[in-house]
């Protein structure tokens, strides 16, 4: 199917655009560099004509979780969101040169790698499931490789809250990679089926084909991909001296039944990570944000307010006000002192002559203790 022209970037106050990076369903992304702080993004746009309410939420909420996530490592940062000039919603976010899925088609990955990516990304999908979330979109395309070269997980427009896993709706679905309850549409995601996803994601990038896949191209068509998946039926990795202790993990996580797959991620890591220990490997440090902050301002599905261009207001009851009407209030001179009620102010020559009588007198008095000590 032949890919549709990417839209015109649209004009950014603070950025300067460069050039295309791809195109999808609902938006467009290019690269951009912002003027301060000086850096390369990455700009996802919406597509004019496909801005309607429902695409507009989803948009939101892809920037919501994607904001709250980003403090994890392996989570794509998100800059800032707002609309552009042209109306179009926009969001910038880190920029990342490569993706696991373009790496995995040049070559398979080392294992050492393999097994360490998918410890990163296991702590990821822990931390957006502890926050109440999933993903329901993980394949190796959307794990980028940021400037680092580490990775991080991206692309959350079709997320949903985890207690509304089987609403009836209908989801795009990444086939080879989609667990066979998700292929059959009984659920519409659950944790069991991200464990499952995220097992035949690292398949893959290890063989370098989904785990469901032919080496005959005619065999592998969406129905024909769909019913092997369904049986479940798990084929060891395609490649010479890959350890007994990985095919068990990747089996164990692609289980037909989802009760006997890993209950967690955070259980999934584990796995990967005594894989490491037992093959002489350094153990990738797992990393998920602890329960009492996933419990913190929760991402609202139900957002209706609209939102707009980003913009700065300062309330009229704001400190800055406050501060204002203080210093005007406030007098700068000792000539801007107020008059108290019912006094007249004074004549310039009665106070001159005042002082004059004045000065004359201490004179006089010093005069006359200076005669009578004798010194004059």
């Amino acid at each position: 199917m032949a890919t549709r022209m990417a839209s015109n970037p649209p004009t950014l106050a603070g950025y300067s655009y460069v050039r295309p990076l791809g195109s999808g369903g609902f938006a467009d992304v290019f690269l951009y560099e912002q003027d301060m702080p000086r850096r390369v993004v990455a700009v996802k746009v919406l597509l004019a004509d496909a801005v309607n309410r429902e695409v507009l939420r989803t948009f939101n909420i892809e920037a919501d979780i994607s904001a709250r996530l980003s403090a994890h490592p392996a989570i794509v940062t998100i800059h800032q969101a707002s609309i552009s000039a042209d109306g179009r919603p926009y969001f910038a976010m880190e920029y990342c040169p490569d993706t696991m899925s373009s790496r995995c088609k040049k070559a398979p990955l080392p294992l050492a790698e393999v097994l360490d990516v998918g410890v990163r990304i296991a702590g990821a999908l822990e931390t957006v499931h502890r926050a109440g979330l999933l993903h329901r979109d993980i394949k190796p395309s959307n794990v980028l490789i940021n400037a680092l070269g580490a990775p991080v997980l991206a692309d959350f427009g079709i997320a949903a809250a985890a207690v509304d896993e089987d609403d009836g709706e209908t989801i795009a679905m990444s086939v080879p990679w989609s667990a066979p309850e998700v292929l059959q549409q009984r659920v519409t995601g659950s944790v069991a089926s991200e464990v499952w996803s995220l097992g035949a994601t690292l398949y893959t990038l290890l063989a370098g084909r989904s785990p469901f896949e032919r080496s005959d191209r005619g065999a592998n068509s969406r129905e024909q991909l769909t019913a092997r998946i369904v049986k479940a039926r798990y084929t060891a990795v395609p490649i010479a001296g890959t350890p007994a202790i990985v095919d068990e993990i990747f089996a164990t996580a692609m289980q037909r039944d989802p009760s006997r797959r890993f209950a967690s991620m955070a259980e999934f890591a584990e796995r990967l990570r005594w894989a490491q220990y037992e093959l002489g490997m350094q153990p990738t440090a797992f990393e998920a944000a602890s329960s009492e902050w996933a419990a913190a301002a929760p991402v609202s599905f139900s957002d209706e307010a609209p939102r707009g261009p980003v913009i700065t207001t300062v309330a009229p009851e704001g400190r800055r006000a406050a501060r204002a009407a203080r210093a005007a209030a406030a007098p700068r001179e000792r000539d801007d002192l107020p008059v108290e009620a019912g006094a007249k102010p004074r004549s310039p020559l009665i106070a001159g002559v005042v002082g004059a009588v004045i000065g004359a007198a201490v004179i006089g008095g010093v005069i006359a203790v200076l005669f009578a000590t004798g010194v004059l």
